[in-house]
């Protein structure tokens, strides 16, 4: 009994001894378990690069004036469609807007801030003049001194002069007429080139057509006092047809939408557009609007945008838009352009080198 005993607890004790080693055995084997890898952290997003923003301070005409302010707000547009810019346009409804719209891109750090006529010169200045380090254009307007305005001219004078010597070939009743929305340096340009081009045809023609609405010598002419006006364009429209006239130039921005109502309920007269082509922008009236006289200012603006984005930007010069570099010029109406006389037209692009190698003066309006 003792033997067995002593037998089975022999065996127990082997048992004993094989089973804490294979415990030990698979705690060695077991492969360690290896740390969760780490997920990679997200990335933040690039920070994307602020477009350049160019600001439009309009003048009382508003941004669809179907002249100057649209003329350059084109500009400003054909920049943003090649460039990738953002555009913005500030519309001043009274002249005491002009300051405070032009403060108010100021605050918006815009990159180029362009006034658009010569009525937002003091306001440009006073702005300009406060915030040295941004950057101005202004149309219509030289830059005043001023390293951080960029100015414009036009020799418009020398497309009317132009549109004069055409109204004077196509005219029935010997009396053509013009007239201003405001009075000021460079609308007195359009009137002085028209009035100079109808003496130069009656030299060449011996002819004694008269102009309405503005008087060379005195430098006086009618004016209306706006550029918004309709009804003052169709009171001025109906007293030159009155009197006589039968082809006008309105220099007046939309009022001369008023002119062109009138010609079109009557059946007659003509009308001679500025700033841009107004048989484009008025086609259900366009056989009443004989040419217009291009003021290319979109490529100003389009230029001065250009130099900003390009690190070239060029403040305290003027650029000028002329019949030489094509930024002004004339074009007829697309229902009068197979309308004028072939030899009317000759004599008329004959003019062109003429006047660019000054062999005609046409009076300069700076």
């Amino acid at each position: 009994m003792t033997k067995k005993i002593s037998f089975f607890l022999s065996l127990l004790i082997i048992a004993s001894v094989l089973l804490v080693s294979c415990k030990a055995a698979a705690t060695e084997e077991a492969p360690a378990e290896e740390p969760a890898a780490e997920e990679p952290a997200a990335e933040e997003p690039a920070a994307e690069t602020p477009k350049l923003k160019f600001c439009q301070v309009t003048d009382m005409g508003g941004i669809d004036d179907k002249s100057f302010n649209a003329t350059a707000w084109k500009g400003m547009e054909q920049a943003a469609t090649d460039f990738g810019v953002e555009v913005k346009y500030l519309e001043s409804q009274q002249q005491s807007d002009y300051e405070v719209n032009l403060n108010a891109f100021v605050e918006e750090k815009c990159d180029l801030i362009v006034s658009v006529g010569f009525l937002l010169a003091d306001a440009t200045s006073k702005v300009a003049t406060a915030n040295p380090d941004m950057k101005f254009a202004i149309i219509d307007n030289g830059n005043m001194g001023l390293a951080n305005v960029r100015g414009n001219y036009s020799d418009i004078q020398e497309a009317t002069f132009l549109a004069g010597y055409l109204a004077a070939g196509m005219t029935k009743t010997g009396k053509v007429g013009t007239y201003v929305g405001i009075l000021f340096p460079s609308t007195q340009a359009f009137m002085d080139g028209y009035a100079m081009g109808v003496a130069y045809y009656n030299q060449v023609h011996g002819t004694a057509v008269e102009v309405l609405g503005w008087d060379m010598e005195t430098q006086e002419g009618l004016e209306v006092g706006n550029f918004e006006s309709l009804d003052d364009g169709r009171a001025m429209g109906e007293t030159l047809l009155d009197e006589g006239a039968d082809i006008i130039m309105p220099v007046a921005g939309p009022v001369g939408a008023g002119t062109l109502a009138v010609m079109q309920e009557r059946g007659t007269g003509l009308l001679i557009g500025v700033d841009d082509d107004w048989s484009v922008k008025y086609p259900d009236q366009a056989d009443y609007i004989l040419a217009s006289t291009m003021k290319k200012i979109d490529v100003f603006v389009y230029d001065t945008i250009s130099q900003v984005i390009n690190g070239e930007y060029k403040g305290g010069e003027d650029f000028a838009l002329t019949l030489e570099n094509n930024g002004v010029g004339l074009v007829y109406g697309t229902a009068w352009v197979d309308q004028i006389p072939a030899d009317l037209a000759a004599e008329i692009e004959a003019l062109i080198p003429q006047i660019i190698d000054g062999s005609i003066a046409v009076m300069p309006t700076r």
